[in-house]
């Protein structure tokens, strides 16, 4: 090295160490490696953290190394003014030759030998190399670590917050807490397997279930305590609804009664009624003894059924009528078959007249079979317009 070289980098090995000092210090003091140094790891997280250990290791005999280098060129550039060709022959050694010693590792006896062991010889930049890829492992646990308790440790105090909400609700109805104790043993469990085993692999999987289990839990708690507030209003709303599906059943029969003299109906469409079945409901979720939880259920399923019920008794009576209106247009279209019987010179044909009158009989009788109608009709138009009979 010329002069200024070797003072140029006896300058920057300087810098490059009191950068590495600082990563290092940073390193101790960061808030997960000060907590996962006394903590007490199992499972995925001990091994990983104690191979990030021995890289720790590593890190630091080389930093040892590396440092004891530096010193020594320092003392060396120190015992001149003006840099000699010894002192620049050294300082060429120290800073650009293999000049960092690495001591072998010691070994449990049961893995020595009476043979001298070999030492490593690195350059200051091998060492540093060395010392990044250490410290990268280290880092690299550490950022593993950190984002599993960055996400799992709030989302456990938000699970522990909402567990307590539960028992305040459940209080406030005035119902046992269910399932309270279970719950708490869980989350405990996981906040000990989030601490000791961050990246085990059923850490956030448990906890996903019991939050969801939680929120749903909240949920229905609020549910409840809503329909206990509302459960006056919400009955006589329930009862007068009832009414409305007494009303909607009342004209299906009447629809049934003024249409089965004229259409043949099987048996099982005559309207069934629900409204009996539905006002037992209510009653007995009157005097029920079910949580408040279960009377909502048991409550909003008896809106919805009521609602339907009302709905379909309408959709009964206007499909009723339909078919009357349905036996009216195949009277219309074998009117206007016969006018097209007639422009063809098919009118006075047997087999045409024939055919006539067995779809007019089947529609002009009381009451009639709307399916035998239509496929006569089908088979009148069919054979006028020269298809198939």
């Amino acid at each position: 090295m010329s002069r200024e070289g070797a003072e140029h980098a006896l300058r920057a090995r300087a810098d490059e160490r009191d950068r590495i000092s600082g990563d290092l210090l940073d390193l101790e003091s960061h808030t997960t490696y000060q907590v996962i140094k006394g903590a007490s790891l199992r499972g995925a997280t001990e091994r990983r953290w104690a191979a990030a250990q021995e890289a720790l290791g590593a890190l630091w005999s080389l930093n040892d190394a590396y440092r004891a280098v530096l010193r020594e060129a320092e003392q060396v550039r120190a015992e001149r003014t003006r840099l000699g060709a010894d002192q620049l022959a050294r300082l060429t050694e120290l800073l650009g030759g293999k000049s960092v010693v690495l001591r072998a590792a010691a070994k449990p006896v049961e893995q020595r030998s009476l043979l001298p062991q070999a030492e490593e010889r690195l350059t200051l930049d091998e060492a540093v190399t060395r010392m990044d890829t250490a410290f990268r492992a280290v880092t690299a646990a550490l950022t593993d670590i950190d984002a599993v308790w960055s996400s799992v440790l709030p989302r456990l105090d938000a699970a522990d917050a909402d567990l307590r909400r539960i028992g305040e609700l459940e209080r406030e109805l005035g119902e046992p807490a269910a399932q309270s104790a279970d719950h708490e043993a869980e989350l405990r469990r996981i906040r000990a397997s989030a601490v000791e085993d961050p990246l085990g692999p059923s850490v956030e999987q448990d906890l996903d279930r019991v939050a969801r289990l939680l929120a749903g839990r909240r949920a229905e708690v609020e549910l409840a305590l809503v329909v206990k507030g509302e459960y006056a209003r919400r009955r006589e709303n329930l009862v007068a609804e009832l009414d409305r599906v007494r009303a909607a059943e009342s004209e299906a029969r009447l629809a049934h009664g003024a249409v089965v003299v004229k259409i043949a109906l099987p048996p099982q469409a005559q309207p069934r009624s629900r409204v009996q079945e539905l006002a037992d409901a209510l009653d007995a979720l009157d005097v029920s003894a079910d949580s408040w939880v279960l009377r909502a259920k048991r409550l909003a399923a008896l809106e919805d059924s009521a609602r339907q019920a009302g709905e379909q008794s309408l959709a009964t009576a206007k499909a009723l009528y339909g078919l009357v209106g349905r036996r009216d247009e195949l009277r219309g279209r074998l009117g206007a078959c016969q006018v097209m019987a007639v422009r063809k010179g098919l009118a006075e044909d047997p087999a045409a007249v024939e055919l006539y009158e067995r779809a007019r009989v089947l529609l002009w009788s009381a009451p009639c079979d709307l399916t035998r109608a239509a496929a006569a009709v089908e088979t009148y138009q069919r054979a006028i317009s020269g298809g198939k009979r």
